[in-house]
């Protein structure tokens, strides 16, 4: 039977999967609480032998495969560790319009999380172009009662067509347009539309916060947005993983010439606001 056919809670975490799950998340945030957290976690995976965990985390409910996804293994057993000054800063600045775009939104992260928080009247849309993994997001959103959110099977890029995913075996939460170099990269063909596209298709006339995490193409999809898009579609706040190795173009250069400054930073992201 596919995991996200059975209905929620029947992958409960019981027993002395469910004890060590709660103690990982307990543990204190220093060098000896994180390998005590490895630890843990390892004997934890190991008991669950490849099945699926139901799990409340991030104020929502959720499915999660935590053995080669980064995101599902820290939304499980350290949720305080999976970006939690960017989603304390998205949640700080909502109101009743707000309107997020989660572009590379793996299995619903950030788009749970904020819109557990946001009123009826938000809008989020999560973007996710890898095939399984969007699976996994459908079900993490039609198990939760919010009615504010959207997924969408497409990669965001700068052109309208169809594209190749690059997928890291070791991660699967790992796609990029752009070629992973790991040993036994599996490909496959996307359909791909820009991000301008969208947001008119979905009649937004402003757009309050964006996060993109896709591995080293943001430049690609910024660039094209900022290019066409009016300035009323610009967003208030962008936060956008570091990149700079990878990206074509002095990324917060073209933000800054554009208003962007930044409001802080994080290891794995940059936080930008328009003043």
């Amino acid at each position: 039977m596919n995991s996200e056919s059975s209905s929620y809670g029947s992958h409960a975490a019981t027993g002395l999967v469910g004890i060590l799950i709660g103690w990982t998340r307990a543990l204190p945030r220093n060098w000896i609480g994180k390998r005590v957290g490895f630890l843990l976690r390892r004997i934890a995976i190991s008991l669950l032998n490849g099945k699926p965990v139901d799990a409340e985390s991030l104020g929502a409910r959720f499915r999660l495969h935590p053995y080669n996804n980064v995101c599902e293994k820290r939304i499980l057993f350290a949720p305080r560790d999976f970006d939690e000054t960017e989603r304390d800063l998205l949640i700080s600045r909502l109101h009743p319009k707000f309107v997020f775009l989660d572009i590379g939104a793996n299995i619903g992260g950030y788009s749970l999380a904020v819109a557990a928080k946001a009123g009826p009247d938000a809008r989020v849309i999560a973007f996710e172009p890898q095939p399984e993994i969007f699976e996994r997001l459908i079900y993490n959103i039609r198990i939760n009662p919010f009615g504010n959110i959207k997924a969408l099977a497409v990669a965001v890029a700068d052109r309208d067509g169809e594209l190749t995913l690059f997928l890291d075996p070791r991660n699967k939460g790992e796609a990029s347009v752009k070629i992973v170099s790991a040993d036994n990269v599996r490909q496959v063909r996307v359909p791909a539309r820009t991000l301008l596209g969208i947001v008119e298709d979905e009649g937004f006339d402003h757009v309050d916060a964006m996060k993109l995490d896709v591995e080293g193409a943001e430049d690609l999809i910024l660039k094209r947005y900022f290019t066409d898009a009016p300035e009323t579609l610009w967003p208030k706040l962008i936060i956008v993983e570091r990149g700079e190795g990878r990206w074509g173009l002095d990324l917060l250069g073209f933000l800054a010439e554009r208003g962007y400054v930044s409001i802080g930073g994080t290891r794995n992201n940059h936080l930008l606001e328009r003043k």
